[in-house]
């Protein structure tokens, strides 16, 4: 006979060490821990990619585990439905569901089981990069071979994500609309890149310095207070100083386009992200740049024309207005309820609305307008005469806005100057 096996007592399943550089976001992680403390709840962090969402989600778990020792949290990598299976048989191995290693067993469903059982204990359930939920939608049991699962289950793996009150669920994605197929809107927290005081404690701890100079500061502003580019920046100087400092790399960085990109696309220094994942911020806006050419061709054609852009103030109508170059078969796949390409990248959270000029969006950071020229020019390219003609009709657009605020402001004028008439 088989010796029964030893259940652990509850703990950590996280695929990362604790970060001692790691700049609490005060006003995030109390929503998180809010709302995360909630018997059933389900929360997702969504922002634009390397603005620290799994970062936060890291410290969430470690700080759950501090104040509730006897609370289960469990990582999901979520990107793929082959890594979502992988992390459901990592977790049914390490808490030693019975009948797991059955190979007809229906792991999703042991572990399902075992999470609603109140008899476990509490537990935290991290969905990590979760930006394309259509594998969620999909059968567990599709007709391809699938290890470890049930042939004759046709359960959708969506349903094997409980909502129990003995447990919560956070998720990290880029993709609002993905989080909207999990969790409220209202249970929708927006991650923003840093602000000044946060970048600059960053870049403060990873240089392992106290000081507090406009230089310093400066470097954060240049980086856009993204997480990820600050990482990789002070990973950069910190390896080759003395022969580096922070003056010589924002020379280095303003020099031109391509010496910014060279080193936007240094890998390095960050410890706490996915192996499978890019460590350097031009392949990740590739990845997301990619990400919504595939679901929504027009919205990437939008990108490309912001590219040509300052990022602050571009008129709306001018991108509502803009056809693209027409003739593209995906274009046309595209479902009309769906048309708004606009709309996908601002739920996309690459552009924002803009609080700067009226009827207007930005695109943020101010360094991806760099990033989409070239990706999507270097396998695309146009002549300046293709450009011109695919401008046009925008082009109009924005003049007869122009004329509308024209007039409207002369009106307004009249009006003030004779307010009697």
């Amino acid at each position: 006979l088989e010796r029964p096996e030893v259940l652990p007592i509850p703990s950590a399943i996280i695929p990362f060490n604790h970060d001692e550089d790691f700049v609490e976001r005060r006003e995030i992680f109390d929503r998180v821990h809010q709302k995360c403390a909630r018997p059933g709840s389900r929360t997702a962090l969504v922002g634009l990619g390397e603005v620290g969402k799994s970062q936060i989600a890291i410290e969430h778990a470690y700080q759950t585990r501090m104040r509730s020792p006897e609370t289960w949290v469990f990582w999901v990598h979520a990107s793929n439905r082959t890594r979502f299976e992988q992390s459901f048989r990592d977790i049914a191995n390490y808490v030693k569901i019975s009948g797991r290693q059955n190979p007809k067993a229906n792991t999703f469903q042991l572990v399902h089981d075992w999470l609603r059982d109140e008899r476990k204990g509490k537990w935290v359930l991290i969905l990590d990069n979760l930006d394309d939920t259509g594998f969620l939608l999909e059968s567990a049991s599709p007709d391809r071979e699938t290890d470890g699962l049930d042939s004759g289950n046709s359960k959708l793996l969506v349903s094997y994500l409980p909502q129990c009150p003995n447990g919560s669920i956070l998720i990290t994605t880029r993709d609002k609309n993905a989080a909207l197929q999990l969790v409220e809107q209202s249970s929708i927290i927006t991650v923003e890149p840093m602000d000044s005081a946060h970048a600059l404690a960053l870049v403060q701890k990873k240089l392992d310095t106290q000081e507090n100079n406009d230089e310093l500061s400066e470097f954060a502003t240049s980086l856009e207070f993204m997480p990820l580019a600050i990482v990789q920046a002070t990973a950069y100087i910190s390896r080759r100083s003395p022969r580096c400092s922070v003056r010589q790399y924002l020379e280095e960085f303003r020099k031109s386009d391509r010496k910014k990109t060279s080193l936007l696309n240094y890998e390095g220094g960050e410890l706490r992200r996915d192996r499978e994942a890019k460590n350097y911020i031009i392949i990740t806006w590739q990845l997301s740049f990619d990400h919504i050419r595939r679901i929504k061709p027009s919205a990437a054609d939008l990108l490309s024309l912001m590219s040509f852009f300052d990022r602050q103030g571009i008129p709306e109508a001018l991108l509502r207005n803009y056809s693209g170059p027409g003739n593209n078969q995906q274009h046309q796949n595209e479902s009309d309820d769906d048309s708004d390409g606009v709309g996908k990248i601002v739920y996309y959270t690459v552009i924002c609305k803009s609080g700067d000029y009226e009827d207007s969006v930005s695109k943020d950071p101010r360094y991806i307008g760099l990033v989409l020229w070239q990706l999507y020019h270097a396998d695309s390219p146009i002549t300046s005469l293709d450009m011109l003609i695919m401008l046009i009709p925008a082009l109009v657009a924005m003049l007869l806005l122009f004329c509308h605020r024209v007039q409207r402001d002369s009106h307004v004028h009249r009006t003030c100057s004779h307010p009697f008439r």
